[in-house]
């Protein structure tokens, strides 16, 4: 780069700088040699503009450049931009010196052009070349923008950002599906979510929030589990699973319309057209659901979770639509759920719902010692080593509510993508560990 600065990128190069000179960084998407005229198109985070090379009005040393130059390079380009209507955008820019920055070999391992396609592998296997396609691009784009959203929403709604501990000693919802690590002479595991860490924060914020990566070892094999992944989680005092409900669907609301505002340009790549739900959305019992499905020949026997199959067949029952699953079996939730007082075996759970993809869980939180000491004894765990969280009952812990919103699925739904590995930069899985 020596002394070369950016002056604009290219969403910003337009026909009204005619004749102005100007700095362009970025890849070569493709090259036409024409015989006198040579079309580069150079790649921005922003997007693309055409380097147009007369060969007999460019110096030698650009045209001993262009010869180097192949697709998927990293240059600089200096030059004199020309209104053309013929042009992309109507705008292109004639060259006065081109460095090459960044060189690639070949044969590349897949298209970024995505002219030539190529399977969910074989894409995830060349992640940076994939993640230059256009369609990868604005899936991310979008993502960031679904992230900043969701972050203003809690904070003007009162929440507090923290960050819990990611190393943890024990599992916070139970079950096997933990990563250990050594932990210097310690045994220690990654967390599965903030869960208990949230709950307890409640007495001291009241409200709170955080968006992290979490860590879950599931032998699953799906195309919406991942072993790490993004859950925006949020807490709060004073409330139950009609507040917290009531909170997801109009942050659901709230992120889709800004992303129907901001990411214009993206949605079109993707081909999503993208509708803002009515509210309220709709709530359905987990008996409406099981009666439902046994209607379509999915008989799930009452108490059971509901497995795939049934989900899919969810989604054609209920296409383009959000919605929630509430009153679970209690023997089904985790532990830290609240039992319904009048109707142990059910409890204050809710799923959020995008057709097949759950979301969301989420619920009232157990606002009694004993309660929760009974709750971890039934799903066979030891309540000696939740010590640190039965702790807080004796300093006025509040009732509470809460939710976890998996992020990628919400996204993977958001964009009609059939697989949350697309959704995710560098996805984790039983089976992938690399790049």
């Amino acid at each position: 780069m020596s002394d070369w600065r950016r002056t604009h990128y290219s969403s910003v190069i337009t026909p009204d700088l005619d004749q102005k000179q100007v700095t362009v960084f970025g890849w070569v998407e493709d090259i036409r040699d024409l015989g006198g005229l040579t079309f580069l198109s150079l790649r921005d985070m922003k997007g693309t503009v055409q380097i147009t090379i007369p060969k007999k009005r460019v110096s030698n040393e650009v045209l001993d450049k262009v010869g180097k130059l192949g697709r998927q390079f990293s240059i600089g380009v200096r030059g004199k931009v020309q209104a053309k209507k013929e042009a992309p955008r109507g705008v292109e820019i004639f060259p006065e010196e081109i460095r090459i920055l960044g060189s690639a070999s070949y044969p590349l391992p897949m298209d970024p052009t995505g002219r030539v396609p190529a399977d969910i592998d074989v894409r995830l296997n060349a992640r940076i070349l994939d993640l230059r396609r256009e369609e990868c691009r604005s899936i991310f784009n979008i993502k960031n923008t679904v992230i900043g959203e969701v972050d203003n929403f809690l904070r003007q709604r009162g929440f507090i950002e923290v960050h819990t501990p990611k190393i943890i000693a024990t599992a916070t919802e139970g079950g096997a599906s933990l990563f250990p690590v050594e932990y210097f002479e310690n045994k220690a595991y990654l967390a599965q979510s903030p869960e208990l860490y949230k709950e307890a924060l409640t007495s001291v914020f009241e409200k709170v929030y955080e968006i992290g990566l979490y860590f879950r070892a599931e032998e699953s094999r799906t195309t919406r589990h991942l072993s790490e992944f993004i859950s925006v989680d949020v807490e709060e005092a004073f409330a139950d699973i009609s507040d917290v409900m009531k909170l997801q669907e109009e942050l659901a609301v709230r992120v889709i319309d800004q992303v129907r505002l901001l990411c214009e340009k993206e949605l079109k790549t993707l081909a999503v057209e993208l509708r803002t739900p009515i509210l309220p959305m709709r709530r359905y019992t987990y008996d409406q659901i099981l009666k439902e499905l046994d209607e379509v020949g999915q008989k799930i026997v009452w108490g059971e979770d509901i497995p795939t199959i049934a989900y899919r067949e969810l989604g054609n029952l209920h296409k383009g639509e959000f919605y929630f699953i509430t009153d679970w079996p209690t023997k089904v939730r985790p532990f830290y759920i609240k039992p319904k007082p009048d109707r142990p075996e059910l409890c204050d759970a809710f799923d959020f719902m995008d057709e097949w993809i759950e979301v969301t869980s989420g619920g009232t939180r157990v606002d009694s010692k004993d309660v929760y000491v009974a709750r971890l004894k039934e799903q066979g765990l030891d309540p000696t080593k939740f010590k640190f969280y039965l702790d807080n009952f004796d300093c006025g812990l509040p009732p509470h509510a809460g939710f976890g919103m998996g992020l990628d699925r919400f996204l993977m739904g958001l964009l009609n993508r059939e697989n949350i590995k697309e959704v995710v930069l560098f996805p984790r899985d039983r089976f992938r560990l690399v790049p």
